[in-house]
């Protein structure tokens, strides 16, 4: 028998996180004897829970228990059953109610230091200086490849990217308007000196229906390939380089848009990097930096939570929407809104989605939501906390991220991803086997909490690792040249 590692998140917990697992008989700090074999990063009981009761992490009821769960035995999928899809009402009928809590920020010295970036005419700084080429449809992608092959870059320009998609034709309502939503707020993203939009021409969504979107339109050029050839690409990319600063300049920290994600979560993401990045949050925002959150169903189950952070009744109201919208989508489609979390996340010890939720909410920090975004609408003034719509899908939610505005985003893993946005994207693993394990996927390693590192030594590193990266440093994913893009979808293809 061994003594185990136990973590209680919050007083009112009925349950203790084990980070290193255990074998039955190992005994725990507080005396809890383990009657299973536990994985890591899994849950024991810390104390009898009757049949019917909630079981309760993070302070927040997690799911209910199925049947009684003694003290010391596991507690997972097969003995907790969710509560999701079983409430009436989410939200009190009373809108703007909602109290915003006191900012917990930290401290750190640095704050004032400000990053060095490229200005854009709209007065944004770009943490790149790239020409995003955009497709309009996608049946263009393999010609937009073919036309890069021998072109040569000039020195100022740090990447020329191809944001490939396979939409643009065949959609209709929505569909189509999400499309060109979405593409015009990634034209307007500040890491993108300029944009080359390039059509066929016989598609359903034209150019136009995209440039009109776009806000900062003196960056933007376009061409039709059935009317003008592919031979024009070369020469408006010469031209956009052309036009593109060639050095950076100082900007202050405030100018900052910096995205937050989770993907692959287990159960060490709500005791490590999502609580590390939430005190990022913290910072960020404390010098009236902007943090961009989304992942709307993975929100599901900690609304309370979200809204205990909004003060102004219009950006509730707003909220509530956008969660029913979501639910709505998905029994609109027959599915559960419970269907979350993943095997991959079950397997690392998430429970429910309750549990994924409220682990992932941790990221935003405690700073007031200020602004509910449209898919693709751009940031407003302001800074704090803002969410703009996305679906949790990794590849689909950053570039919802980028699309409103995100220079850099912080996506924390526990099981670990290859995937980069087309803005740099910083992945923090939640344990140091991760780490090691994939050097050439993960950028931070916040498993380091796990081993004796104090949350103030690692906020701060956080902090100058998103600096370095706004200064110039390249994430593991620009070096592979990873850059990918993905669009939400709902409604008929023809």
């Amino acid at each position: 028998m061994k003594l185990r590692n136990a973590i209680k998140l919050n007083e009112k917990d009925n349950v203790l996180v084990l980070p290193e697992g255990g074998n039955r008989g190992d005994t725990t700090q507080s005396g809890a004897e383990l009657q299973n074999d536990i994985p890591s990063g899994h849950k024991i009981a810390s104390a009898q829970i009757t049949a019917g009761a909630p079981v309760i992490k993070y302070g927040q009821t997690i799911g209910t228990a199925k049947t009684a769960i003694q003290p010391g035995e596991w507690v997972h999928e097969h003995n907790t059953a969710t509560r999701l899809g079983t409430e009436k009402e989410v939200f009190p009928p009373e809108i703007g109610k909602a109290c915003a809590r006191n900012p917990k920020y930290t401290e750190y010295s640095g704050t004032e230091e400000g990053f060095m970036g490229f200005r854009r005419t709209s007065g944004r700084a770009g943490v790149r200086n790239d020409i995003w080429i955009i497709p309009a449809v996608g049946c263009v992608n393999g010609e937009l490849r073919s036309a890069l092959r021998e072109y040569k870059k000039p020195a100022w320009i740090d990447y020329i990217k191809i944001l490939e998609h396979p939409y643009g034709c065949s959609q209709l309502g929505s569909d189509a308007e999400n499309t060109a939503d979405i593409l015009a707020g990634l034209a307007d993203n500040p890491n993108a000196a300029g944009v080359l939009i390039v059509g066929l021409g016989c598609e359903n969504l034209q150019i136009s229906d995209i440039t009109r979107r776009i806000k900062n339109r003196d960056k933007v050029r376009h061409v039709l390939l059935q009317e003008e050839g592919t031979a024009a690409i070369t020469e408006i990319l010469d031209a956009l380089a052309e036009n593109a600063p060639r050095k950076r300049e100082h900007f202050p920290i405030s100018d900052l848009c910096v995205g937050v994600k989770c993907g692959g979560s287990d159960g060490f993401s709500g005791l490590t990097a999502n609580p590390l990045t939430g005190r990022f949050s913290d910072l960020l925002t404390s010098v009236e930096g902007t943090i961009l959150a989304t992942e709307i169903p993975e929100m599901f189950g900690a609304e309370d939570v979200i809204a205990e952070k909004i003060d102004d009744a219009d950006t509730y109201r707003e909220f509530i929407c956008l969660d029913r919208w979501f639910r709505d989508f998905f029994t609109r489609h027959g599915q559960p809104i419970y269907e979350n979390p993943s095997p991959g996340n079950r397997a690392g010890g998430i429970t429910t989605l309750e549990e994924k939720s409220l682990g992932a909410v941790e990221k935003m920090g405690h700073a007031g939501v200020k602004q509910i975004l449209k898919y693709g609408e751009q940031i407003k003034n302001g800074g704090g906390v803002q969410i703009t719509f996305s679906p949790g899908n990794d590849l689909v939610s950053c570039t919802a991220l980028a699309g409103s505005g995100a220079q850099i985003i912080l996506f924390t893993t526990g099981r670990g991803t290859p995937f980069g946005c087309v803005v740099p994207t910083i992945k923090i693993s939640t344990n140091t086997r991760l780490f090691e394990k994939h050097p050439n996927w993960i950028d931070f390693d916040a498993g380091t909490l796990l081993n004796g590192a104090s949350w103030e030594e690692e906020t701060q590193r956080l902090y100058r690792s998103v600096l370095d990266t706004a200064n110039g440093k390249r994430a593991v994913h620009e070096l592979k040249h990873c850059f990918d893009i993905a669009i939400f979808k709902d409604g008929v293809t023809l």
